[in-house]
């Protein structure tokens, strides 16, 4: 069964910053891209990045382009997402998931980690 625990979340300032982790399990982790969603209050599911199995492609919503970097650790079977620069509207509750897909057609698998982003 597929796992995906987010942790890292947390209430930071305006310009402050925050790294995101997903642990996996239940799967090959090495063997799939993985993409990071985020949800705002009142609002859908978005797509933030996505990384390639080994890492050598990473892509950006351009909302974050240049803020945000994905990452992974294949040996440790854990996604990354490193925050900088962070606005308001950041704030919602972001999620890891397993592919490539850019839309989500069904809830994330985890719990996801809230970030708020507040003066």
């Amino acid at each position: 069964e597929v796992q995906l625990v987010e942790s890292g979340g947390g209430l930071v300032q305006p310009g402050g910053s925050l790294r995101l982790s997903c642990a996996a399990s239940g799967f090959t982790f090495s063997l799939y891209s993985m993409t990071w969603f985020r949800q705002a209050p009142g609002k859908g599911l978005e797509w933030v990045s996505g990384i390639s199995p080994r890492g050598a492609s990473r892509n950006y919503a351009d909302s974050v382009k240049g803020r945000f970097t994905i990452s992974r650790d294949n040996a440790k079977n854990t996604l990354y997402l490193q925050l900088n620069a962070l606005k308001t509207e950041d704030t919602g509750m972001y999620y890891c998931n397993d592919g490539s897909n850019t839309v989500l057609v069904r809830p994330p698998r985890g719990q996801g980690t809230q970030v708020t982003v507040s003066s």
